[in-house]
C-alpha cells in the first residue's frame, strides 16, 4: 500500500497493526482498533464505524477532493475482513461490500475476493457484517502473527484458505521450478502434504493438480500473446502443446476466446 495514498504507508506498518488488533477480545472491537490505526496514517480519507439493525459497517470517506484509488480501496477493505478472517481461524462472512467508484471492465474478479454482493458507484467505499458474527475471538500467538506478516498478503486477500492457499502454494512452486518439470508427487513432496491432500479429490486423481498446472499455462500463454512477439506455433511448443490447433482448442477452453482475439486486444488484460 504504499503508493497507494497521499501519505506514503512507511514499512513495519502491518506489524504494528496486527499487533494491536489481536489485543481485541471481540471482531467488533477488532475492526474499531483497525479503524483508528488507519486513522492516524491517512490524510485524504477517514473510517468509521456505522451500526445500523444489527449491521455494524466499516465506511472509508474521503475528506478531501482526492479521486478514489481503485486498487487502494479493495485492498484496505480486504485488508479488514482478512484480519477478521485471521483472528476468527475461518472466513469470517460479509454481507456487503460498496466502492466509491464506478463499476470497472473486470468487475467480475471481485467476486473472487470478496464472498459478498459488490456494489459501486458509492457515495463511500464500505464493508459491512452482520452483527452476530463479529463476537468474541480466541487470542493469537505472537508465532501466529509471525507466520501471517512472512505469507501477507497471500493469506489475508485469499480469505478462503482451505483452497486458495493450498493452490497458490502449488502454482508459486511450479512458477518456480517450471510447469512441466514435476508431478503431482514431487510437488507433494516439496509442499510437505499427502498427494491425496493436494488433489483434494477422494481417489487422488491429480485434477486439481493439473487445473493449476493449465492455469499457469494458460497465464503464461496469455503474456504472450499481449507482448506480441512470438507466433502462436511458438507460443503453442513452450506451453507444452504439440501443435497451434491443439493449443487454439484448449486456450479456447481456458478463456472462451481464441488466441487470436487476445492478440488483437490485449487491453482485456490489463
Amino acid at each position: 500500500m504504499t503508493g497507494l495514498w497521499s501519505r506514503p504507508i512507511r514499512p513495519r506498518a502491518l506489524q504494528h497493526l496486527l499487533t494491536s488488533v489481536r489485543e481485541a477480545q471481540s471482531l467488533s472491537s477488532a475492526l474499531y482498533r483497525f479503524s483508528t490505526f488507519w486513522n492516524l496514517l491517512l490524510d485524504d480519507h477517514q473510517f468509521d464505524l456505522v451500526e445500523a439493525e444489527d449491521t455494524l459497517t466499516l465506511r472509508l470517506s474521503p475528506v478531501s477532493d482526492a479521486a478514489a484509488q481503485r486498487f487502494g480501496h479493495m485492498l484496505i477493505l480486504k485488508l479488514a475482513h482478512g484480519l477478521l478472517s485471521w483472528m476468527a481461524g475461518y472466513e469470517v462472512p460479509v454481507k456487503a461490500v460498496a466502492f466509491a467508484f464506478a463499476r470497472p471492465g473486470f468487475a467480475e474478479d471481485y467476486a473472487v475476493i470478496f464472498p459478498a454482493p459488490t456494489g459501486f458507484a458509492a457515495r463511500c467505499t464500505s464493508i459491512s457484517f452482520a452483527g452476530e458474527v463479529l463476537g468474541p475471538v480466541p487470542g493469537r500467538s505472537s508465532a501466529e502473527l509471525d507466520l501471517f506478516l512472512e505469507n501477507a498478503p497471500r493469506d489475508w486477500i485469499f480469505t478462503r484458505s482451505g483452497a486458495h492457499t493450498q493452490a497458490l502454494r502449488v502454482r508459486t512452486h511450479l512458477s518456480r521450478v517450471g510447469w512441466d518439470a514435476a508431478n503431482l508427487t514431487e510437488v507433494a513432496q516439496a509442499l510437505h502434504v499427502a498427494p491425496r491432500t493436494l488433489s483434494r479429490k477422494r481417489d487422488a486423481d491429480g485434477t486439481a493438480f493439473q487445473t493449476s498446472k493449465d492455469a499457469l499455462r494458460r497465464d503464461i500463454a496469455i503474456r504472450h500473446l499481449a507482448a506480441g512477439r512470438l507466433s502462436v506455433e511458438a507460443i503453442a511448443q513452450e506451453v507444452g502443446f504439440s501443435s497451434a490447433a491443439s493449443f487454439h482448442k484448449a486456450f479456447l477452453r481456458w478463456t472462451g476466446d481464441t488466441p487470436g482475439v487476445y492478440r488483437r486486444a490485449p487491453e482485456r488484460n490489463s
